[in-house]
């Protein structure tokens, strides 16, 4: 198994679930693998400092898989990924398809959230983050500064039309903020 991977004691249906769980708790107590959650595992990436678990994202996508779900990171999260806030989250939230859960990783907590469907009505990752981090951030909290990285973000988007239609369904304040910007794309295209 290489480093950085992220398994799940349900990887392996074919062996006794006694006998599965006997041996991860045999890799982890022998520092191979470190248990995240319940039933979740990592494998390591070894560093000179030691060992260095997978980034959140990765853990998080990797359950979003295994449970056939969507995850859109929100909150603080969406305000970091997108370039809004420079402060790094120290709890990670996410909104997800499936069920709610809390991963607490060695310092920090990893929050999944079961979000409604209208927040994965978008095609295009950037509004889905861009609604997440606008509702966190509030329209009278949204100054010069956000908005020239709104625009960096939009202008680097490749599918303007796409991107159109998204915008279209945001909500009515957001849309306010955003339309603009894509003419004015249109505009120095």
């Amino acid at each position: 198994m290489p480093e950085d991977s992220v398994l799940f004691r349900s990887d392996f249906p074919e062996y006794h679930p006694e006998f599965v769980g006997e041996t991860l708790a045999e890799l982890t107590n022998d520092g191979i693998l470190v248990k995240l959650a319940q039933g979740i595992y990592a494998k390591p990436r070894m560093s000179r400092f030691g060992a260095v678990l997978p980034s959140v994202e990765k853990i998080v996508q990797s359950i979003a898989i295994r449970d056939n779900a969507e995850v859109l990171p929100s909150g603080m999260t969406a305000l970091n990924v997108l370039g809004l806030s420079t402060q790094v989250p120290m709890n990670y939230t996410y909104l997800t398809t499936s069920s709610e859960r809390t991963i607490n990783l060695t310092n920090r907590q990893v929050v999944l959230k079961r979000g409604v469907p209208k927040n994965f009505c978008y095609e295009t990752r950037l509004i889905a983050l861009l609604v997440q981090a606008l509702r966190t951030l509030k329209q009278e909290n949204v100054g010069q500064e956000e908005l020239q990285t709104i625009r960096t973000l939009i202008a680097k988007e490749p599918d303007k039309e796409t991107l159109a239609k998204d915008v279209d369904k945001m909500p009515a304040w957001m849309k306010r903020i955003i339309k603009p910007m894509l003419k004015t794309n249109e505009d120095n295209e």
